[in-house]
């Protein structure tokens, strides 16, 4: 059986489908975790320890030595990405109530969720992308954007949008292990790689620990809102990035349309951060069921846009025209000598 292969045919599946069996689980066996208790326990509700050393692991691979061109191309698009995040958040903290709203076509939406979709670039599909339709210093981008990982940006989005208030120790504690695991895996190349190894791994594990906490009411509730928020993360940042891309990175659009996507990681930040901003908590559920829903459909749409686009800047590429060879006229070809 190729059960990992069939996975990966989903888009961010290796984090979706252990979401989804996670949500089955809290849906139709809510007690399952206190009921089986020890280790099946500890895999139900760890979320947070799991995640830590994802971060950790994660803070690993990321290397300093990064050409200038890649760093510009990074820079230029994680530092878009969040200022169009933090504006969108800062609009929706004005408009929205801070629980979420209710019902409607925009029931789900709060200032959580969107700050927590549109804050993280998916940084494997962006490189995927890029691999194919840019260069390889455009791929290579995807560096710092394993920077946005985690909740740091989403908790200083909020904050600087005035969502909510953290402490300075609650940044330094989100960040440590990041920071930690960064550190050892620059000092010691064989400790990146044998931490870099568990990043992928722990990707479903830490998905069905999310899907613990989701109630599959919950998503059918916000479904069609989920399929609104993803052409949102799309529209509203892959603009922006696009001309940020154009203008301040030197390439055509591409790698901003690229870039419009919502990471699978992004899923954990709701949840996270509510644990440390109580008046947050209403909002949580619902936002993680509309993230990871935009999760997938941005993961399904920004390859096939990144393709229009591409296709069409190289078909409006200027070419070379080669020059025409136009043999001689009698009265132009030399003379024939005859031999001596």
């Amino acid at each position: 059986m190729h059960i990992k292969r069939t996975i990966e045919r989903i888009p961010g599946g290796m984090m979706l489908v252990p979401l989804l069996l996670g949500a089955l689980c809290k849906t139709f066996y809510p007690e399952a975790g206190g009921y089986f208790g020890s280790f099946t326990n500890g895999l139900i509700s760890g979320t947070v320890p799991i995640l830590a050393v994802w971060f950790f692991c994660m803070g690993a691979t990321i290397s300093l030595k990064a050409t200038g061109t890649v760093l510009r191309k990074s820079g230029n698009l994680v530092i878009v990405k969040a200022l169009v995040a933090w504006g969108a958040t800062v609009l929706a903290a004005h408009f929205l109530p801070i629980g979420g709203v209710e019902k409607g076509l925009f029931a789900g939406f709060s200032a959580l969720a969107i700050c927590a979709a549109m804050d993280m670039t998916n940084g494997g599909l962006y490189a995927a992308v890029m691999q194919q339709y840019g260069s390889k210093e455009e791929a290579g981008a995807f560096v710092l954007m394993s920077v946005e990982s985690g909740p740091l940006v989403s908790m200083f989005v909020l904050g600087s949008a005035g969502v909510a208030t953290f402490e300075p120790q609650i940044f330094v504690g989100a960040i440590l292990p990041f920071l930690i695991g960064f550190a050892l895996g620059n000092l010691d190349p064989e400790l990146k790689e044998f931490f870099g190894k568990a990043v992928q791994t722990l990707i479903p594990f830490f998905g069905f620990a999310l899907g613990n906490g989701i109630d599959l009411h919950v998503i059918a509730s916000t479904g069609l809102s989920g399929l609104l928020l993803g052409l949102l993360v799309i529209i509203v940042t892959g603009i922006p990035l696009m001309i940020a891309d154009k203008f301040i990175g030197g390439g055509n659009g591409t790698a901003g349309i690229a870039a419009s996507s919502t990471a699978g990681a992004a899923v954990a930040n709701p949840m996270i951060i509510a644990s440390m901003v109580p008046a947050l908590a209403p909002a949580a559920a619902s936002a993680t069921a509309l993230v990871a829903t935009s999760c997938l459909v941005t993961a399904i749409l920004v390859p096939i846009l990144t393709g229009l686009w591409a296709g069409r800047m190289k078909k409006n590429q200027p070419t070379l025209a080669m020059p025409e060879i136009v043999p001689p006229t009698t009265a132009e070809r030399p003379p024939i000598v005859p031999a001596e």
